[in-house]
């Protein structure tokens, strides 16, 4: 299997899309559209509860872990049980819910409006990434790709040692708000927003081919994206503002 075929996106894999289609309905844009907005509705209306819980006084500290631990179990059996993820992938909205909700009110109640800032150049990049994707301003090619898949699979190295030893008490210069700290944040969400570019390769090659319970995947596919680029952005504005 050629490396080049992949995308840094877990979800959109050979994997999940190899199969043959034995149905008569395949993959769509639409398809993968309506259901990425159901789920993001899902976390929006998670995130507005979070927020009233928070606004009553009572802890969401243990939603944002169980939202955490939740989506990660959910996502590695999505991995294993892909004809599930019309159950779990809404499951997976729900969890994510929880955990950006959480993220969402804790970063708005030390910084006001800084969660806006951070949806709002979510949308934009998205925006911009699927607009240099359409014009082939960017065209996806075996370089670009494996530029990419390697960037991202380092980073996320980086964030599972870093966690790793934050258990024994290592604090790693990433959670800081030093320069190091700051151009990785600016690096990641430069390379988040590059993933997009290949998920949308890899819809646009698959379309229409796929079976059609597939649009499940490749919504959580995009999920993954968006969640891991607002959460960069979130803590890149959260950084500076500190820092200045």
């Amino acid at each position: 299997m050629n490396i080049f075929n992949k995308t840094s996106n877990p979800a959109f894999t050979n994997y999940f899309f190899g199969a043959k289609n034995t149905s008569g309905k395949t993959m769509s844009v639409s398809g993968i559209f309506i259901k990425s907005m159901l789920s993001i509705a899902i976390i929006v209306i998670i995130s507005i509860g979070m927020w009233k819980l928070h606004s009553n006084g009572q802890s969401i500290k243990w939603y944002s872990i169980g939202g955490m631990l939740a989506a990660i179990v959910i996502s590695i059996i999505i991995s294993v049980r892909q004809h599930w993820a019309h159950v779990l992938v809404p499951l997976y909205a729900i969890a994510k819910g929880f955990f950006l909700g959480a993220a969402t009110v804790y970063a708005h109640a030390q910084f006001p409006n800084l969660p806006y800032q951070a949806i709002g150049i979510t949308v934009v990049a998205f925006i911009v990434m699927l607009l240099l994707y359409q014009t082939r301003i960017i065209v996806v090619t075996k370089k670009l790709r494996s530029v990419i898949i390697t960037a991202v699979t380092s980073i996320f190295i980086i964030y599972l040692i870093s966690w790793i030893l934050g258990f024994f008490g290592i604090k790693v210069f990433i959670w800081g708000i030093s320069w190091p700290a700051i151009i990785f944040n600016i690096l990641a969400a430069v390379f988040a927003s590059l993933s997009l570019l290949l998920d949308f390769d890899y819809i646009e090659r698959h379309k229409n081919k796929s079976p059609k319970h597939k649009e499940w995947l490749a919504t959580w596919g995009l999920l993954v994206t968006l969640v891991w680029l607002y959460m960069e952005v979130l803590r890149l504005m959260r950084k500076l503002a500190i820092k200045f």
